[in-house]
């Protein structure tokens, strides 16, 4: 996926890239050598990176957080897990796509993994809502976390969600109310609890699933009370103070965990997660085992206090 991008940041680095596969197609036959100018292109390109990547404002790392091409959900359950059966409906009303949840096995660990998945095109879109749950998804993921507490399996939520859905319909069957019972019951649950942000971490579509003994989030990832345009529309009564907005909600990874909302960052390769969908997950592999391994060895009621007191200082300082 190198050379999918599309982000007004990424350009220098996209033209630069077509360049460079450009002279490698000349002298793909032998006939003419451009070893030297593609050595010289290929440094250059890499310090650009670098400039650009290391040095990204929090709006740009939004930006990357909804790239298109971003891993979602079921992209890291398929290449973090074995063994994936997903499990379908809230027994109340329907099953809600843009919430998916299922048992697996990671490296031999069974687990229960739930995560929004947002579509590829727009038929996915729509019909997962662009990745924002309605109340019969957090009903059925509270469903499966108990069902995992019963069977002692330790959980993993993976959050991609701008945000909860807003519609009428939504409101009426409850949506704010199964948001608030996911967030008492997960704090009572019995079993470890591992949630990672993976690209959108929007207000209460996010924390419906959020409540963890780890929380982490991915370096180009965000995780906030609101969403940038939403803040940036009630406080500047405009939209495109977005940019701003973003300084000021602290939504990053690094932010977030200065404050002492999260447990860590997980780094992504340069670029961001679509530039190398798989080392991005075999770095969230390696942090949910190690996660697991911990929280394995921390006895019932100590697991179930540190996870309250975890949230109840959160805004205090």
């Amino acid at each position: 996926m190198a050379g999918t991008v599309g982000l007004a940041f990424e350009r220098p680095i996209s033209e630069l890239e077509r360049k460079i596969s450009e002279l490698k197609s000349l002298a793909s036959d032998g006939s003419i050598n451009l070893a030297e100018e593609i050595k010289t292109l290929e440094a250059r390109l890499e310090k650009l990176k670098r400039e650009v990547f290391e040095s990204l404002t929090p709006w740009q790392r939004v930006q990357i957080a909804r790239h298109p091409k971003r891993p979602y959900a079921m992209d890291y359950i398929n290449m973090i897990t074995m063994d994936f059966v997903e499990m379908h409906g809230d027994r109340m009303f329907s099953d809600d796509k843009a919430l998916l949840g299922g048992f697996a096995k990671i490296d031999g660990d069974k687990v229960l993994v739930l995560g929004h998945q947002k579509g590829r095109d727009t038929k996915e879109n729509l019909m997962r809502s662009f990745g924002s749950a309605h109340p019969e998804g957090y009903r059925k993921a509270m469903r499966l976390m108990e069902l995992a507490e019963k069977f002692d399996v330790p959980i993993v939520a993976l959050i991609d969600t701008p945000g909860a859905y807003p519609g009428v319909g939504a409101e009426e069957r409850g949506q704010a109310n199964s948001i608030a019972y996911n967030l008492r019951e997960m704090m009572l649950l019995k079993v470890p609890i591992i949630v990672v942000v993976i690209g959108e971490g929007g207000s209460g579509g996010a924390l419906g699933i959020g409540v963890g003994d780890r929380v982490y989030v991915m370096e180009n990832a965000y995780y906030s009370v609101i969403s940038p345009e939403g803040c940036a529309a009630i406080l500047w009564k405009d939209r495109l103070k977005a940019p701003e907005a973003s300084e000021v909600l602290k939504l990053t990874a690094k932010d977030l965990l200065q404050l002492g909302i999260i447990d860590e960052e997980i780094p992504e390769p340069l670029g961001g997660a679509h530039r190398d969908p798989e080392k991005a997950a075999q770095n969230v592999k390696k942090v949910i085992k190690k996660a697991l391994k911990e929280l394995k060895a921390i006895p019932e009621e100590e697991l179930l206090k540190s996870r309250y007191e975890k949230f109840r200082k959160m805004g205090s300082v």
